[in-house]
């Protein structure tokens, strides 16, 4: 009796332990991702998605459009596709991964999806949409000047 009573004991613990070491599942469930991966972390979501603000100088609304339910325009429609930007982000998000994937993989990583050689900041530098005269402001010197002569 003694036996079985330290059994069950031990079970239940190992049993408790094991439920509170599981991460808590994600708070929301995304809908329409067809870049990022469906099971991403409401973590790594966020900070993304701070990434792609600061790198653009922009708010969220910038790409995701007002829900159809919002009386005062203060919620968004995370899912929906009605703005154009989303999905010259979602083709950005793919060129900087082809770019880091050929050119920046010098480890032959094969998860190249996770090389942030080159990324929106690169081009971006804040700006909505970067300014192609400033990107590379030493080269453009040195090509003018090689104009010149």
């Amino acid at each position: 009796m003694k036996k079985l009573l330290v059994l069950t004991v031990f079970i239940a613990f190992i049993s408790i332990s094991a439920t509170n070491s599981v991460p808590p599942p994600n708070k929301h469930e995304y809908t329409n991702l067809k870049i990022l991966p469906k099971d991403i972390s409401d973590e790594r979501m966020g900070m993304i998605m701070d990434a792609f603000k600061a790198s653009l100088g922009v708010k969220c609304s910038f790409c995701h459009a007002v829900a159809a339910d919002s009386s005062q325009g203060r919620h968004l429609d995370f899912a929906s596709d009605a703005k154009e930007e989303k999905q010259i982000a979602r083709e950005m998000m793919k060129m900087t991964a082809s770019i880091n994937a050929n050119f920046f993989n010098f480890d032959h990583s094969t998860q190249p999806d996770t090389i942030h050689e080159v990324m929106c900041y690169t081009c971006h530098r804040g700006m909505a949409k970067p300014d192609k005269e400033a990107l590379f402001p030493q080269l453009d010197s040195i090509m003018k000047a090689n104009e010149r002569h």
